[in-house]
């Protein structure tokens, strides 16, 4: 079972991070508002980040320790949020193990890998297997325009604070490369037309990463799945417009209670 953190004391929400992304990148706002809405946060590393296996695995793997997780924290079922790569493993687990899934949130996902994505994808992979390689400097513009709103980045002090935060060096780790591999699924979106539990996607309205029309793809695929579009987000829409996200989750919850 994966190291978790828990934190609020009611019904349990899974939060599941993207490709290289931290548990702690949960903490800044969604946890502090699932817990004030009445919610029990559950947040973990994905394998491959942080302390843990770091062998060779796939998205199967990634599905299987979301779900043994679920069956550790006590009587299923569970509320799960994922988030790109998190959402590709929170869809595949609610399509394979409906009974641990209450409801689900789809957030910047996909239901195929189409062919612009499948080249970001192996472009970043070629990257973290030694390729030329750019500065730190040059990294960090380059991940602010990929992952941001320009909405974001026409505020020069938002701007620059991001920037200086994207300039860490890009991850070498082979656990980083499994988790992008993992990205690169077949068409699901048949496959989903299966999901039985109540969903919702949260697309943002400037992602690049994950454009909107891939997550309309998947709220359509999926009867009776609920689609949000939150504007001027890029990639990083739960950082860039927190409180937009934040009422979409628990509206959603509480649209469902147990």
């Amino acid at each position: 079972m994966p190291a978790h953190t828990r934190r609020g004391t009611g019904e349990p929400v899974l939060l599941i991070t993207g490709s290289g992304g931290s548990a702690r990148s949960w903490d800044a706002y969604q946890v502090p508002a699932l817990v004030r809405a009445g919610y029990q946060t559950v947040t973990f590393d994905n394998r491959g980040s942080g302390p843990g296996p770091t062998g060779p695995f796939g998205l199967d793997d990634l599905v299987e320790d979301a779900a043994r997780l679920i069956e550790a924290l006590g009587p299923a079922p569970c509320r799960v949020v994922g988030l790109s790569l998190g959402a590709i493993v929170a869809q595949e687990l609610a399509l394979r193990r409906p009974e641990l899934v209450r409801q689900a949130v789809f957030m910047a996902t996909r239901g195929r890998t189409d062919a612009l994505r499948r080249a970001m994808v192996t472009a970043e992979i070629e990257q973290s297997r030694g390729a030329p390689s750019v500065s730190d400097a040059h990294r960090g513009v380059l991940r602010a325009m990929q992952n941001l709103s320009q909405s974001t980045l026409a505020d020069d002090s938002r701007a620059q604070d991001w920037i200086a935060l994207m300039e860490g060096p890009l991850d070498t780790g082979d656990g980083y490369r499994y988790q992008l591999e993992s990205t690169l699924i077949p068409d699901r979106l048949r496959d989903y037309a299966g999901i039985e539990v109540p969903c919702a996607v949260i697309a943002f309205g400037d992602d690049l990463v994950t454009p909107p029309h891939l997550g309309r793809e998947v709220a359509d695929a999926v009867e009776g799945c609920r689609y949000v579009e939150i504007a001027h987000c890029g990639h990083y829409g739960h950082l860039e417009n927190p409180g937009a996200v934040n009422d979409a989750l628990t509206a959603f919850f509480a649209s469902h209670p147990e």
